[in-house]
């Protein structure tokens, strides 16, 4: 994909997954839309010389990318999704990758993900895919080339 400079349509960050350690990562098919939180632990604390100022240190971070779109069965990246549905602890994990428009890329290793809607839905609309994917741990971050 091309570096994009300027303002850009969502549609431009792409995704990919795939099985822990494994060599091979896919992209997901039909995905729509998506969200990202940054979950921030923060501690605080009230020191005499403050004068009732609080203080506060950032003391720890979690990313969560809340993902929803369309169950297509037969592509790799969203049956691999879709398989790990009925799955518990480590069996959840994947590695995931999100590659922004500027060329930024950011991997998460052993991410958990939390499947929360899977092919359910009106007689007439077309079955849904949706999931989280939880960091578990630090994720690697590589800056674009300047």
């Amino acid at each position: 994909m091309e570096k994009t400079s300027g303002v850009y349509p969502c549609y431009e960050n792409q995704f990919k997954i795939g099985a822990v350690g494994g060599a091979e990562l896919n992209t997901i098919a039909d995905m729509e839309s998506f969200s990202v939180s940054f979950d921030d632990g923060v501690e605080e604390w009230t020191p005499f010389e403050s004068e009732g100022w609080v203080r506060r240190l950032k003391t720890a971070k979690g990313i969560t990318i809340s993902v929803a779109g369309k169950r297509n069965i037969g592509d790799k990246g969203n049956d691999f999704i879709a398989g790990l549905a009925f799955k518990n602890g480590h069996d959840s994990e994947a590695d995931f990758e999100w590659l922004f428009p500027d060329g930024t890329t950011v991997k998460f290793k052993n991410a958990v993900i939390n499947i929360s809607a899977l092919g359910s839905s009106d007689s007439t609309a077309a079955a849904p895919l949706e999931f989280d994917v939880m960091s578990n741990g630090k994720p690697e971050v590589a800056a674009a080339d300047v």
